[in-house]
């Protein structure tokens, strides 16, 4: 059954018209916090709740290089999604037919997004496959991100003479990634070979094939690396200020929500009682999280009487929160986590638990700590009523 979603990561390009600033290097593999630029995008899109894999599309003749880096920071600092490895064409929609071609059958959409832009963020990933989910039963067949242009736009004949000006208002500046159904992608691109189509991102193919495109907000950081001048974005030299957030959170068992803790299902015989999924320890974390941007708790954010909430996963409400704090510029450094439960055992889970919230925070394993601790039998969670959880962020901002 078609029921995930990929994302294809486009590091193919040759680079051209950078080659002298960046002395002959394609800028996708220019390096920066230690990694390739595409692998800024890949951690980006990894963390998202709503993304199970990931397909790369590298130079012909750099591809086998490439994937022994990838594998290589993978095992460093895992991705926790399918990963996926092909070559890339002589154009930008020869690569992402490529990439198409590598997906799984049970791929039912696919973000596409150019390795040159970076600065990508989780939570824009996140509300693009979630917005073409809620929006495909009225027909809408691709969701891209845009920004209004704030200046005039004049179209020009050969002799750079105006021809016509735009009404502004109509206008946007498209991002990727975009995201659309993996079958009505595949076969607008598959219709751009046999017609000899030749466009420049992937919306355009599936305009001409006659499919309805939504525009949705983009992100003004989400900037591509397209001019010499654009490497000094690569420089971060605003002063870092370290911050700290505490986050405690309580829920009792006896309700009907299956035990989940850091996003994995630790099932077993103790229910609990939630508006959400009831996730404590995602709970706990998110209140450290908000306490680093002093903006307030999740309950505020997350109201237990707004049906909207009801039942919903803490790993979608934790993707909120990280992109709020992407926005206030804060980034975590090291979070240390310890849930309080006299039962059940936590110990045959506390691996999973600890890569899983390492993944959803796109941090190293080493800066994810977990701990599981009884109260010897005392109290509320001595006596089997619940079970607490606390967590200790570190970030700067």
């Amino acid at each position: 059954m078609q029921n995930e979603c990929w994302g294809i990561i486009l590091a193919a390009g040759q680079g051209s018209r950078m080659a002298e600033a960046t002395g002959g290097e394609a800028k996708q593999f220019l390096r920066w916090k230690g990694a390739p630029l595409w692998w800024q995008s890949a951690r980006a899109m990894a963390a998202s709740p709503l993304i199970h894999g990931l397909v790369f599309v590298f130079p012909p003749d750099r591809k086998a290089e490439a994937e022994d880096e990838l594998r290589r920071l993978d095992r460093a600092h895992s991705l926790g999604v399918r990963i996926a490895v092909t070559e890339g064409g002589a154009r930008r929609q020869d690569s992402v037919r490529h990439g198409l071609d590598a997906l799984p059958d049970v791929c039912a959409s696919v973000l596409v997004h150019d390795s040159a832009r970076p600065f990508l963020s989780t939570a824009l990933v996140t509300r693009l496959a979630d917005t073409l989910r809620q929006a495909l039963p009225s027909g809408i067949m691709g969701v891209i991100p845009g920004l209004a242009v704030t200046d005039t736009i004049k179209q020009v004949d050969g002799a750079a003479r105006v021809t016509s000006t735009p009404v502004r208002a109509q206008l946007r500046a498209v991002q990727t990634p975009q995201v659309f159904p993996a079958d009505a992608l595949r076969d607008a691109h598959e219709r751009a070979l046999r017609e000899g189509w030749d466009v420049t991102d992937d919306a355009s193919l599936m305009e001409q094939s006659g499919l309805s495109v939504l525009v949705i907000e983009g992100a003004p950081s989400n900037i591509k690396i397209t001019n010499p001048q654009d490497l000094a974005m690569l420089n971060e030299s605003k002063p870092l200020l370290p911050c700290c957030g505490y986050g405690y959170d309580v829920h009792a068992y006896g309700g009907d929500r299956p035990l989940m803790l850091g996003g994995v299902p630790v099932g077993g015989e103790f229910l609990v009682r939630a508006h959400s999924d009831g996730d404590v320890l995602l709970h706990a974390l998110m209140d450290a999280i908000l306490g680093c941007l002093a903006a307030g708790d999740i309950g505020h954010l997350f109201p237990d009487n707004d049906p909207k909430f009801e039942n919903i996963s803490s790993v979608v409400l934790l993707d909120h929160v990280l992109g709020l704090a992407a926005e206030a510029g804060l980034r975590l450094c090291h979070v240390d986590l310890t849930v309080i439960a006299q039962k059940p055992k936590l110990a045959p889970h506390a691996d999973a638990i600890r890569r899983n919230v390492a993944r959803l925070l796109d941090l190293p394993l080493d800066h994810v700590a977990f701990k599981a601790t009884t109260e010897e039998k005392l109290g509320f969670t001595g006596e089997l009523k619940g079970l607490k959880a606390v967590a200790l962020v570190s970030a700067v901002r």
